[in-house]
């Protein structure tokens, strides 16, 4: 009887032990995900490079890639603007749903030859032809408040997904690897094309 009953059991046995003690944790995405994401506040006091009030709600209706850091853009600043910029590039025609954002959170402007090499300061020749990044001064510790660095790293550590809602959704690692997140922004791209369109 004892022998019936355990060949009976056991695949219930086996199904909950599989579900709750096995269970395989799928992830194909190489970036965080941020559960629930988190929208962009609407008191968010941006200011563009002129000192101009510009409202936080404007950056709806594109997917974003965020960089942030001080106006001086150090070495780390300076991969990850590129790492944005090379990005965008490589999406194709699909970069038009795109945009690049630079948060400068120390209110110090930027140096002109990283605002040309972004695209965001007009100097004839120089400009670049690339699709120019937005930069948006914003206080640190609001900044704080709405997006989140990944334990023992700084915000300038990465860069950030914002979808084109204003949620952001998503955290590359720190020093993240340009194939492997192009391929988390395609995927995005990609699911959302049902409803998502260029431009806002």
């Amino acid at each position: 009887m004892l022998a019936v009953l355990l060949v009976c059991t056991a695949p219930v046995l086996a199904s909950y032990l599989a579900y709750f003690g096995l269970r395989p944790q799928a992830r194909t995405n190489y970036s965080d995900l941020v559960q629930p994401p988190r929208p962009i506040p609407a008191s968010l006091p941006l200011t563009d490079l002129a000192g101009t009030a510009v409202p936080a709600i404007g950056l709806r209706g594109q997917w974003l890639l965020v960089v942030v850091s001080a106006g001086a853009c150090n070495k780390a600043c300076e991969r990850n603007l590129w790492l944005q910029r090379q990005l965008h590039e490589t999406l194709g025609a699909e970069r038009d749903r795109v945009d690049k954002v630079w948060f400068v959170d120390d209110g110090a402007r930027p140096r002109l030859e990283t605002l040309q090499a972004i695209g965001a300061a007009a100097s004839g020749a120089a400009r670049e032809a690339a699709e120019p990044a937005t930069v948006r001064n914003v206080d640190r510790a609001s900044l704080a408040a709405w997006l989140e660095p990944a334990v023992g790293h700084a915000l300038e550590d990465h860069i950030y997904i914002v979808d084109p809602r204003g949620d952001w959704m998503m955290r590359a690692p720190a020093e993240a690897e340009p194939a492997r997140l192009r391929r988390d922004v395609e995927k995005l791209l990609r699911a959302s094309a049902g409803w998502d369109r260029a431009g806002r």
